[in-house]
């Protein structure tokens, strides 16, 4: 058999492999799937199976219809900015709920060289929230505090570097913050009744 014909050959018996990967994936997936029903879980963000005149508002409309408060520093418009965007509400026009979140960024020395200056830097981040109805008579849903903490190496006399390597590790810290701060809340909100 030529060499051609045993490539050919085998690219015909590989063909139907896609699909029994994919049923084999399926069959797999589906034991896993119902043990985790067993065990209580459910999706943060699934469709809420009460559906009463008491039941509790989806969670994503909830957070959609969320307004970010104004955060000072410009880390604080980093992070507000940055629930905007996962919250859905940069252009919500009337919000029902307000987040209020307070920020705190501190940095401590890490690593020291032989002169006693800094060579590593930790950056922990704390963010303590709120989440406010708004209204006649403002009533407090849910609260929490969220923390964070990451570090970034001072190159010997390389001051470009070091503030270009603070500035993403300020950027990681809030990124982390708003995906912690949003998960929390959604859960908050799932297992309240808003």
């Amino acid at each position: 058999m030529s060499q051609a014909a045993s490539s050919t050959s085998s690219s015909e018996t590989e063909r139907p492999a896609p699909a029994r990967r994919r049923l084999l994936a399926l069959l797999a997936g589906a034991p896993a799937a119902l043990a985790l029903s067993g065990c209580g879980f459910r999706p943060v963000y699934a469709p809420q199976a009460a559906a009463g005149p008491d039941a509790p508002a989806p969670v994503r409309a909830v957070l959609a219809s969320t307004f970010v408060a104004i955060i000072p520093e410009r880390s604080g418009q980093l992070l507000r900015r940055a629930l905007q965007q996962r919250l859905g509400a940069a252009g919500s026009a009337a919000p029902n709920y307000e987040l209020r979140v307070g920020l705190q960024l501190a940095g401590e020395p890490e690593g020291f060289r032989r002169d006693g200056t800094a060579s590593r830097l930790r950056y922990n981040a704390i963010a303590t929230w709120q989440l406010v109805t708004l209204g006649p008579e403002p009533s407090l849903r849910a609260e929490g505090t969220e923390r964070a903490f990451d570090s970034f190496n001072i190159p010997d006399n390389q001051f470009f570097a070091a503030d270009f390597s603070r500035d993403a590790t300020v950027q990681r810290l809030i990124e982390q913050l708003a995906n912690d701060l949003v998960l929390n809340l959604s859960v908050r909100l799932r297992d309240s009744t808003v």
